[in-house]
């Protein structure tokens, strides 16, 4: 079973930061802009691993485009966070099978995303700030 230390140090050897610690939640938050990861959380939670990457606020009138989108992703789903205000992607993984390649292919389906929608995506946001 990965541990916390083998998700750090396959976190880094994916070439993501280390932004904060909190080591007695096994939680850290990483980031690697230039592949748009920005404040996402990974958490060791017993025996899963939950990865969430923070989208942003949106208005309700654009929840159907992102379950739609949730068709699109080979891994994860978007998700709304527990107070129902943030969209997030959110990926849980087994921690007694985690191994590289499929953390490796979590990251890489939202960075694909994000690649592929994110002119879409910014208005979307924009809009849900105003």
């Amino acid at each position: 079973m990965a541990t916390f230390q083998d998700v750090k140090r396959m976190v880094l050897d994916l070439g993501l930061s280390i932004k904060q610690e909190i080591p007695e939640e096994e939680l850290i938050v990483v980031e690697d802009e230039e592949r748009g990861i920005k404040n996402m959380i990974v958490d060791c939670e017993g025996e899963i691993l939950i990865i969430e990457q923070p989208i942003g606020k949106v208005k309700e009138k654009y929840y159907g485009w992102f379950l739609e989108k949730n068709r699109e992703l080979p891994f994860g789903a978007f998700a709304l966070d527990s107070e129902n205000k943030i969209i997030v992607f959110r990926q849980t993984l087994r921690l007694d099978t985690l191994d590289m390649e499929e953390l490796e292919s979590t990251i890489n389906s939202i960075e694909m995303f994000l690649a592929e929608h994110g002119d879409e995506l910014l208005k979307i946001l924009k809009e849900g700030c105003e």
